[in-house]
């Protein structure tokens, strides 16, 4: 196990800016997730910590030795890439040793390495085997045997889930959180997929357009998120924003008024804003109650049902986009049929015009009253 620490960390290719200014620390031991659309930079960083980039400004310490001029063999890291990378004319206890062959390991230690790895991943069967004949999971499972035998202090994890099917992601999730409850190795791991990030991490580092925008626990980030980018990026489906200007504030709720009349309350203190300021109100698919007055008319226009869990899909003039609101069991909706719509103000989100979000304030219960 080894500490991780970003500081100042900027890289860009040509005259494209790819990472801003990184700050980051990840604890001994610790499983963290970069997360963030195509494009925010989180699989570079990874290959800055493996040393397979270089970085234009900041510093890389693992276990606080200072690494950007240590070259990658010499880091006491293994990486997992997106592709299996492995050699098809070699057999799977051939892949596995590789690295070990070529670092002068010691035949018997190689394969009592080898041996260990291939048990603890439950490929021991598959030794002899070549990767042609084995299926998507067992080649990924040999990839991460690859990189266990080398005993690194940190594993790096690129996307290693994306080329399998879904049901198999499912059972990769659950064996990837078992591994590391079993080897307590500092690990990195890189996906656009928020249920896998939300699932494994034990912290989440959001990336958007090459800076960091939030880290934290995935109850963090979906119950307080810093910005509307964070706050539109972790959850499913998706958090409700309706655009409106600031009404008025006092004893931690605002009041906010929407394009078409209606206001709405929110448990928040938008501190530095004035009325009549542009603000976002956001407000999650479970916290909108149906029926009650005070609120929004809106008309059904797709029921989505999961089989345990249902969600109607409305249009509003608050806004342009579909208002999602998850059902309770025992409420019945038709397509075509307009109701009221009440976000909780308890549990509503507020954002200033650059997207920041407001703070979260405690309040007087009589005046969350729709």
């Amino acid at each position: 196990m080894a500490k991780i620490e970003l500081q100042g960390i900027s890289k860009g290719f040509g005259h494209t800016p790819v990472l801003r200014d990184i700050d980051l620390v990840v604890e001994e031991g610790e499983f963290v997730v970069l997360v963030g659309p195509s494009g925010c930079g989180k699989s570079t960083l990874l290959r800055i910590l493996a040393g397979l980039d270089e970085v234009d400004a900041g510093e890389v310490r693992i276990g606080g030795v200072r690494m950007n001029d240590v070259p990658p063999a010499k880091r006491g890291v293994a990486m997992v890439f997106q592709s299996y990378a492995l050699y098809p004319h070699m057999t799977v206890a051939q892949n596995m040793a590789f690295g070990l062959r070529l670092a002068g390991n010691q035949p018997d230690a190689i394969d009592a390495a080898v041996l260990a790895a291939a048990r603890l991943l439950d490929i021991e069967h598959l030794l002899d085997r070549r990767p042609k004949m084995l299926s998507g999971g067992q080649r990924q499972r040999v990839a991460i045997g690859r990189a266990i035998v080398r005993e690194p202090t940190v594993f790096l994890f690129d996307e290693p889930l994306s080329n399998l099917d879904a049901e198999l992601r499912v059972r990769m999730r659950y064996e990837f959180a078992k591994l590391h409850q079993r080897l307590k190795t500092t690990t990195v791991y890189v996906t656009h997929d928020q249920v896998e990030a939300m699932t494994l991490a034990d912290r989440i580092a959001i990336l958007d357009r090459g800076r960091v925008e939030q880290f934290g626990t995935a109850e963090e980030l979906y119950e307080r998120p810093a910005s509307r980018f964070v706050a539109g990026f972790i959850g499913s489906p998706r958090m409700n924003f309706l655009i409106g200007t600031l009404e008025g504030q006092a004893r931690g709720v605002t009041q906010v008024r929407l394009r078409n009349g209606a206001i709405l309350k929110a448990k928040a203190t938008a501190t530095g804003a004035r009325n009549g300021d542009e603000v976002t109100f956001g407000v999650r698919p479970e916290d909108i109650r149906i029926g009650p007055p005070g609120g929004f008319a809106a008309t059904v226009s797709l029921i989505e049902s999961l089989g345990n869990i249902r969600f109607a899909y409305l249009a509003a003039d608050v806004s342009d986009d579909p208002i999602i609101v998850q059902l309770a069991p025992d409420v019945a909706l038709a397509v075509g049929q307009t109701v009221g719509l009440l976000p909780g103000p308890a549990s509503s989100h507020l954002f200033d015009a650059a997207g920041r979000a407001f703070g979260r304030a405690p309040a007087d219960p009589g005046s969350l009253a729709a």
